[in-house]
């Protein structure tokens, strides 16, 4: 059978593929997991989580169905409400709950939902412990009656302390700074706004009013073009865009023009490691961020440490090695010093800062890098278990002995489809394309089913 579990929590069309069942089931599991409600029984109290969610219309009955099932099984729950999964995050570790979950699906369309788990301390869970929430669905528990069954209350409150929190770490005001702010119709709606207004900025919000179905229709850092209509109208110094659920952060400049993810990331790099605040002088980034974003810090003499796609793994590593700033080229930047998940709002701040210290426009501040240009071909209906073969390895390492040093090949097998990926980055498109082309029909050939 397939894994429950994907590479962010678990997720389908609500009503369909995630019911109220599962999600009931769902929260069971991961009490007796994570709450561990057996072991609080000597202590004289009961495990706590905190629940929030993005405004989806789903998510009202999701959370309805995961309350009860921690409630029944002996967890006290806070329900957030409509809240950041940083926010939540935050807030599992802020106020000392055993364990978090968010509903969300992220930018995904509004009939999309899901549920993210989050262990004490605000971390996203390790696959050991998705798997053994997924292995103990169903069991057949002992529930607690009387007095030893969970309440709920509403701590709809807490989201100032979130606010809060995310203004403690900035060391500069953005008197100022005239910013549009693009919500998605999401999860930031109220927080983000609030939050750049107290630190000083001068703001407008769009795709602020959300209705439980328009999440991310047209708005948010997947669909930035009114974002950049915006900017450009009302003569604003930049646009910031966060995704449904509000982890992750793009921009755009002063003239629409869109600075990703490796930009964030150059910019709050380079700007930390020349206050000394840069942890070991490394940044940590994915397979998938731009030649030009590890050329650039080469040259700025800070120390590129890369990792598989997938802002946990990027995370994983910066706990295990001791670094402080890593991320994702479609903006999860996870500043570990401030928070323990990638971040949109709190990203967005620290952006707004270096802006406000240096003086200088947003589009300054992005020269640091020169993105190469990129080609991606997705080589679909092959068998992707052939992605390693000789006359693949062997087409490859000619092509990156053309490319040199101002171009790369990545051949990635996708992780759901049968397909493969073949990106190539070349100092001109052209090139990129043609080398790309190349591999394709090498993949369509090697690696067919």
């Amino acid at each position: 059978m397939a894994r429950l579990f994907g590479t962010d929590g678990v997720r389908g069309v609500a009503g369909r593929d995630l019911t109220a069942e599962l999600a009931m089931d769902l929260s069971v599991a991961a009490a007796h997991v994570l709450g561990d409600a057996g072991a609080f029984a000597a202590t004289g109290r009961r495990p706590v989580a905190v629940v929030g969610r993005d405004p989806r219309a789903s998510g009202e009955f999701l959370e309805a169905a995961v309350v009860a099932g921690l409630a029944a099984s002996g967890v006290d729950v806070l329900r957030l409400g409509v809240l950041p999964t940083p926010a939540v995050a935050h807030l599992t570790a802020a106020l000392g709950a055993d364990l978090g979950v968010m509903l969300s699906a992220s930018h995904n369309p509004a009939p999309d939902n899901g549920i993210k788990f989050l262990a004490r301390g605000g971390f996203k869970l390790s696959d050991a412990v998705e798997d053994e929430i997924e292995r103990r669905l169903g069991e057949e528990w002992s529930f607690p009656i009387g007095s030893g069954v969970g309440r709920v209350r509403d701590a709809y409150g807490e989201a100032d302390r979130y606010i809060s929190h995310v203004l403690t770490t900035m060391n500069a005001a953005l008197d100022g700074l005239n910013v549009v702010v693009d919500c998605a119709h999401g999860a930031a709606h109220m927080v983000a706004p609030e939050a750049l207004v107290r630190a000083g900025a001068r703001v407008e919000a769009i795709g602020a009013r959300p209705d439980g179905l328009n999440i991310n229709n047209g708005h948010g850092s997947t669909h930035l073009d009114k974002l950049q209509q915006v900017v450009i109208s009302r003569g604003a110094d930049l646009g910031v865009a966060y995704d449904g659920d509000a982890d992750r952060c793009l921009a755009v400049d002063h003239t629409g023009a869109i600075i990703d993810g490796d930009h964030i990331m150059a910019i709050l790099a380079a700007a930390m490691h020349g206050e000394g605040l840069l942890a070991k002088d490394t940044v940590v980034a994915t397979v998938m961020s731009n030649l030009g974003f590890k050329l650039a810090m080469r040259d700025a003499g800070i120390t590129v440490v890369e990792t598989a796609v997938g802002d946990r793994y990027v995370l994983e590593r910066m706990k295990s090695d001791g670094y402080n700033l890593g991320g994702e080229q479609s903006g999860h930047v996870i500043m570990l010093d401030h928070a323990t998940t990638g971040d949109g709002l709190l990203t967005s701040l620290h952006l707004l800062g270096v802006m406000a210290k240096a003086g200088v426009p947003l589009k300054e501040l992005a020269s640091v890098m020169t993105p190469l240009p990129q080609i991606l071909i997705n080589v679909k209906d092959v068998d992707k278990g052939k992605a390693s073969v000789p006359e693949l390895a062997e087409a490859v390492a000619l092509a990156e002995a053309e490319l040199g040093e101002t171009g790369r090949v990545l051949i990635r097998p996708s992780g759901t489809e049968p397909m493969i990926r073949v990106m190539v980055e070349a100092a001109s498109e052209e090139h990129a394309t043609q080398v790309a082309g190349r591999l394709a029909d090498v993949v369509r050939k090697a690696c067919a089913s």
